[in-house]
């Protein structure tokens, strides 16, 4: 497939352009494969296109159902796309911002840890996400794409397919349960149980400002998390979380509507008590993926990914082991 950071030079309204289908569109439907193709194009001049028969596969007309093959030979008409000259971006003027994150790599895969602060793709006001960037990073490659997302506000495991059969075989194992994901959390509140299992339907909606968010109503979809008791400092707890189902802001939703707020979540957070936590050192959301366990998606071999807790948070939980050795110290005193 034609490297999409590179296609205002490929695709013009000049002449029609040919496309060879290799694994990264294998698969894809074809309206779905130019829509991507043809960056800044309309998606109902795309269906022009296909209805008219000026898009053809192999010389035959197909409609936007037909789904592409290997090798499969995409004939593009000219057409007038909104890249321009600015678009395209050098590898040599691109500063490589996660090469020193990757936890895992090889022909399938890459993994890596992602700090907190960035998001997995642009939109609502962020030009460039972690995706676009690794695009950007590495302009050779035919195929990257995310297997599921973090919160901006989330640091950890995050997983990207660098082959569209490990894509599949990531999805499969997400829906058929047979991922592991741990994360680790700071909540506000004395939570006293070592396990416990929590079934909640969330509901998601829209603010006036267009942000999204989510709320526990009767008639959304059941989110279920398993959550193990690591420490308790009374006025916080350590939580591990075995995450079941990954509805949006599943953790976050959860654990705010138990009254056991994460630690710094600007969205669902106890507010007031986020800036006493800022002055106190605290200053990002404690909420960290910090162990994925899966088969890889091509030879089936175990894997263990692991991204350690970063030292900011790391900081925080001396300063509260300290605080409670003192505070037990008094006590015995």
């Amino acid at each position: 497939m034609i490297n999409l950071s590179k296609i205002s030079n490929v695709i013009s309204d000049a002449s029609a352009a040919m496309i060879t289908v290799d694994e990264g569109g294998a698969g894809q439907r074809i309206d779905n494969f130019l829509c991507k193709t043809l960056k800044g194009v309309p998606k109902s001049h795309i269906y022009r296109i296909l209805r008219s028969g000026e898009v053809r596969v192999n010389k035959k007309r197909i409609d936007a159902t037909y789904r592409l093959a290997m090798d499969d030979l995409v004939r593009v008409p000219p057409i007038r796309t909104s890249a321009t000259v600015e678009d395209v971006v050098s590898p040599k003027n691109i500063t490589p911002k996660f090469e020193q994150s990757i936890i895992f790599e090889d022909d399938a895969m890459l993994v890596i840890d992602k700090p907190e602060g960035f998001a997995v793709h642009g939109g609502s006001g962020i030009s460039r996400g972690v995706i676009e960037q690794l695009r950007l990073e590495r302009p050779h490659a035919k195929f990257l794409e995310l297997v599921h997302r973090l919160d901006r506000e989330t640091s950890g495991v995050l997983m990207l397919a660098k082959k569209r059969s490990a894509l599949v075989a990531l999805h499969e194992a997400m829906r058929g349960n047979y991922m592991d994901k741990r994360y680790v959390m700071l909540v506000h509140g004395d939570w006293t149980e070592k396990k416990k299992r929590v079934v909640l339907p969330l509901q998601k909606y829209v603010l006036p400002n267009g942000e999204r968010r989510v709320s526990v109503q009767d008639d959304g979809q059941e989110s279920e998390t398993i959550f193990h008791l690591r420490k308790s400092y009374g006025e916080f707890t350590l939580l591990e979380a075995q995450l079941i189902t990954g509805r949006t802001h599943q953790l976050r939703v959860q654990l705010a509507h138990l009254g056991f707020p994460i630690a710094g979540d600007p969205k669902y957070g106890d507010f007031a008590f986020n800036k006493v936590l800022h002055k106190r050192g605290l200053k990002r959301m404690f909420l960290h993926s910090e162990v994925t366990s899966i088969r890889h998606p091509l030879n089936n071999e175990k894997l263990k990914l692991v991204a350690p807790l970063p030292p900011e948070l790391v900081k925080f939980i001396q300063i509260l082991d300290k605080n409670l050795s003192k505070e037990i110290a008094q006590n015995n005193a």
